[in-house]
């Protein structure tokens, strides 16, 4: 059997999804020859230069203008160019599915459903197409083209109640989770990474993700980082802070760990691939809220505190999650000092929180999509 994994480069979280996908193939299905694909940078280098560069550097320095696109996308004007752009962009991939012959294509990014789909609904292709949507608000853009595609994984119930509404087959969606890494299923000896990172293993513990990927919020994120910092002084708290690759938010990090004097309870990361390590010891979690990076503080049963989200699909993310009572998310117009501080000093909606994770949990997403895809 062949299958193809679609992604586009627009984030992290539809690359890291396929990548799960992918590793979990390899590792449980010996028979099945899988290979993932870039597939905007295929069908055009230029354009999907230009547009991961747009929308990196829209996201980072007007995220307002990505939130409208995002809005427009789904029902505005710029729906249909977008759908008419992909079915143009389509007839180039025509040649890597007539070279490849999928049987399966699997596509972590609506720009690869869209496509094959066309191709489906125009008889050039014959495969079977699954979409994983990796947010937690769904968008049309993931839909164009639903007729012709044979799976939907989704995150959650409701939004497999959202897809049923729009006319897509009940038995075509599954509520599986977004895929995330098989170490998020490990059991970690704490005491021997608390050791290694050179933590104490009574104290309550903050991982901060403060890089992200296009350095969002800068300043914000250097003031929500000192309120937290200035906690550790009173509590019994410490903080794993990681910079991501971003110079600038480490220097800043170290910064308010120095004027703060608290060298011996914040450790500063710049970047870790130990991340399902460090969710094992957190008891909470500060983060943009990706897609990825939710269902991976959701697997690891951690309370999280949003901050940064980019308007559009994180903001709704952050919507979802505070709805469910599962995140705090600190807004441009809160006083954030207070938020963290009532926070940290209410333990029992903290174990709320904690408690509330574990129904929106999946831990085992990525294996379940697989085994519904190829032990059918």
């Amino acid at each position: 059997m062949k299958v193809l994994i679609f992604y586009a480069s627009y984030g992290g979280g539809h690359l890291n999804a396929a990548k799960s996908i992918e590793n979990c193939i390899k590792t449980n299905y010996k028979d099945i020859d899988v290979e993932m694909i870039d597939c905007m940078k295929y069908v055009n280098k230029t354009i999907e230069k230009v547009t991961t560069a747009a929308y990196r550097e829209m996201a980072k320095k007007a995220p307002w203008a990505w939130g409208r696109i995002y809005s427009d996308a789904q029902k505005g004007p710029l729906a249909h160019i977008t759908t008419r752009s992909n079915k143009i962009m389509a007839i180039k991939l025509l040649k890597l599915l007539r070279e490849k012959k999928p049987d399966l294509i699997i596509s972590t990014h609506p720009f690869g459903s869209q496509m094959c789909s066309y191709l489906k609904r125009k008889n050039k292709i014959n495969s079977k197409i699954a979409t994983i949507m990796t947010d937690f608000a769904p968008h049309d853009q993931w839909l164009v083209g639903y007729e012709y595609t044979d799976y939907f994984f989704v995150a959650h119930n409701k939004m497999k109640d959202y897809l049923i509404s729009k006319g897509i087959s009940e038995n075509k969606v599954f509520d599986t989770g977004i895929p995330i890494s098989e170490n998020f299923q490990k059991q970690y000896n704490k005491k021997e990474i608390f050791d290694k990172y050179n933590l104490d293993e009574s104290k309550f513990t903050i991982l901060f993700f403060g890089g992200g990927e296009f350095g969002l919020g800068k300043t914000r994120t250097v003031q929500i980082f000192n309120n937290f910092v200035q906690e550790t002084k009173n509590n019994n708290i410490q903080i794993i802070a990681i910079s991501g690759k971003n110079p600038k938010m480490k220097s800043a990090f170290e910064e308010v760990v120095d004027s703060n004097d608290a060298n011996s309870t914040v450790k500063i990361i710049e970047f870790s691939n130990e991340v399902p390590k460090l969710m094992a010891i957190a008891n909470l979690v500060v983060t943009k809220p990706g897609g990825l990076t939710t269902s991976e503080s959701l697997a690891s049963h951690l309370p999280m505190v949003v901050i940064n989200p980019i308007p559009g699909q994180e903001e709704e993310n952050a919507e979802f999650l505070e709805s469910k009572n599962i995140a705090v998310w600190i807004k441009k117009s809160n006083n954030s000092k207070e938020i963290i501080e009532g926070l940290l000093n209410n333990k029992e909606k903290i174990n709320i929180m904690k408690e509330n994770t574990k129904i929106l949990a999946r831990p085992n997403s990525t294996r379940d999509i697989c085994d519904i895809l190829f032990k059918n």
